[in-house]
């Protein structure tokens, strides 16, 4: 027995008008919904879905010189597994994904320190932050290769002060790939901290009032509140980060001329790519890496949905 009549007999009603129309209850609302993401979806299908099944038919072919296809079979797919610069480049993508990575943490702090109570020109030192986050990365590249500059470089001078010798960083194989990498650093920094401002001005401030009538520091609220309760935010931002570096290239491609001798080991994935499709003419070869990549980004993506099960705390 119903506690309100009133209301039951009105869903009675209701239910027996549905079924003697023969429609089923919000059925309605449902087609209506299926119109509103109609658009993405379309879009999805046209600019995702069939470039990506296009994508998968080319790595099977081999273009000519003057247009046209052939169907090869796997060929392209033997030349990408044997070929050795394929597997220097992923390790360097690896090692620019690595490096990426390190904006997280540095992001995590700052937005701490910016969301202190008290503290002004908070929307100033954000703007700031944010600012290299949306500067062409050709005037990023351009500006970081004449602080690298190993004659007159700002970073050298500065390293001279303190008696150190001047150093060719992008020239250099062996420090090319971190001065890059520091330079992505620098430049994504600003993104990942507006993400985690958002996220840490999420948490109640009950958490903190009551750690800080426990006698909890500062130090010890970073690590026992804003870290924990913040892990949603920091998987979001890792996964996003992961993808975005394993797709580098415009900074790599501004910042290493074609006569620079680092050049074989600061490239990545895509700038293989590059190189295969539009300067060696080689498309079927060049789609086959770039379904390659696409597996590889999903199988790390998969491998970062999997283990958050074990460090990422939803409320």
């Amino acid at each position: 027995m119903s506690v309100f009549p009133a209301t039951a007999a009105a869903k009675s009603a209701g239910r027996g008008r549905s079924a003697a129309s023969g429609a089923r209850p919000g059925s309605r609302n449902q087609r209506s919904a299926y119109w509103y993401i109609a658009p993405l979806g379309l879009g999805f299908a046209v600019f995702y879905f069939w470039p990506l099944l296009q994508t998968f038919y080319f790595s099977f072919t081999e273009f000519g010189a003057f247009g046209g296809h052939t169907f090869i079979g796997t060929d392209n797919y033997l030349r990408v597994v044997k070929d050795v610069t394929v597997w220097q480049a992923l390790g360097n993508t690896l090692i620019y994904s690595v490096i990426g990575l390190m904006a997280l943490p540095v992001a995590i702090v700052v937005a701490s320190l910016l969301n202190r109570r008290g503290l002004r020109g908070v929307s100033v030192y954000r703007a700031l932050y944010f600012v290299p986050f949306v500067t062409l990365p050709v005037a990023v590249g351009l500006v970081w290769n004449w602080l690298y500059n190993g004659d007159f470089g700002l970073v050298n001078e500065i390293l001279s002060w303190f008696g150190a010798d001047r150093h060719y960083w992008v020239s250099d194989p062996s420090t090319a790939v971190y001065a890059i990498g520091t330079v992505m650093v620098w430049s994504t920094t600003g993104y990942y901290l507006v993400i985690f401002m958002a996220g840490i001005k999420g948490i109640p401030q009950d958490y903190y009032e009551a750690a800080e009538l426990d006698g909890a520091g500062a130090l010890r609220r970073f690590f026992t509140i804003t870290l924990p309760l913040l892990s949603p935010t920091i998987f979001f931002a890792s996964v996003i980060c992961m993808i975005n570096s394993l797709q580098t290239f415009d900074l790599i491609y501004i910042m290493m001329a074609e006569q620079n001798p680092a050049i074989g080991d600061t490239q990545s994935i895509v700038g293989l790519f590059y190189k295969w499709a539009f300067v060696e003419n080689a498309q079927g070869a060049a789609a086959a890496l770039a379904f390659l990549l696409m597996l590889v980004i999903a199988a790390l993506t998969y491998l970062q949905f999997r283990m958050q099960k074990r460090w990422v705390h939803y409320a």
